[in-house]
């Protein structure tokens, strides 16, 4: 992680994002036995995962060479990119809480998750000049389709309007990162682990006074278990899997991005089964094949793309 950008394989930012994205999937049961422990809020929670995702972040620096790359970006571009990466994390974070508060966790997962890459796939083509292709586009349906039978195969939803406008701009929040991640990752100078930095200590500075008012110090009689359980929140799907989200995301393909993420309710869903016991149900089989299937079509894709990009020959200029 304290690579810079510059220089980093389409294949191992593709391995990046897959670990990210498993990760990730780990924090909805962390959270929740969090929860069950104390009385932390989950704008608390996001507040408290990024500062000490911060803090760590900046202690592994410390004990790391510096990239090179941090050195030729301009000081301007690295204040300019960590502030507008922070405010689109926080959006993203507190818009996706208060949609699971509104309109409960199902709906909210799929709204938010599901139109993420579409706004990306937009995004993408209208400012980034990426296109999907018809084989890109079957991949995307697929992986939203796996993911409302996932999620909702269930049933027992409740949609509620209001929650369905949070989701919609947790979504905005999410693609605004991606996209700008994948624009200023374009020349190289981009340094992973000093993009997660700043875009913590911007959260972190944002989320503070809400969570000041929600209650910085939760009430537990388990201060241990809250405490370890905090810290691994802050460790894995924080610090470790943004660090390689930002690193992966500088070098694939925006809407390629957005897909692979989805393997977040995948890997929620696997621990769910093997760890917490729930039942196997067949939705869960379904959607997560659907998923897995679409995600490995692209990020073959990905990878054959940038194959033929290494072996085009160069253009021959006429004197």
């Amino acid at each position: 992680m304290s690579n810079a950008v510059s220089g980093l394989p389409v294949g191992r930012g593709l391995l990046y994002l897959i670990v990210a994205g498993a990760a990730w999937g780990t924090a909805g049961a962390a959270a929740s036995l969090v929860y069950r422990t104390g009385d932390m809020g989950p704008v608390a929670l996001s507040f408290w995962r990024c500062a000490l995702g911060l803090v760590l972040l900046f202690a592994a620096r410390q004990l790391t060479r510096r990239p090179r790359g941090a050195a030729a970006e301009p000081l301007r571009r690295r204040a300019l990119r960590a502030g507008a990466t922070g405010l689109g994390l926080a959006v993203f974070q507190t818009a996706y809480f208060a949609a699971v508060s509104a309109t409960g966790l199902a709906v909210a997962t799929v709204v938010t998750l599901g139109a993420g890459p579409v706004l990306i796939a937009l995004g993408a083509r209208l400012t980034l000049g990426e296109r999907l292709g018809r084989g890109g586009l079957a991949a995307v349906a697929g992986a939203l389709a796996g993911l409302v039978v996932l999620v909702l195969g269930g049933g027992e939803t409740t949609v509620d309007t209001w929650g369905v406008l949070l989701a919609l701009l947790s979504a905005a929040g999410y693609s605004a990162v991606t996209l700008l991640t994948r624009w200023w990752g374009r020349d190289g100078a981009a340094d992973a682990t000093g993009t997660t930095m700043g875009a913590f200590a911007v959260t972190s500075l944002v989320l503070l006074p809400l969570s000041a008012i929600e209650g910085l110090v939760p009430h537990t009689d388990q201060p241990g278990t809250l405490l370890l359980l905090v810290v691994y929140v802050a460790t894995v799907p924080t610090a470790l899997a943004y660090g390689l989200y930002f690193a992966g995301a500088a070098v694939v393909r925006s809407a390629t991005v957005s897909v692979i993420m989805l393997l977040e309710p995948v890997s929620a869903a696997v621990l769910a089964v093997a760890v917490l016991g729930e039942r196997l149900t067949a939705a869960t089989l379904v959607g997560t094949l659907l998923m897995l299937g679409s995600v490995a079509g692209l990020a073959a894709g990905e990878a054959r793309s940038a194959r033929s990009r290494r072996t085009e020959p160069e253009a021959v200029v006429p004197v």
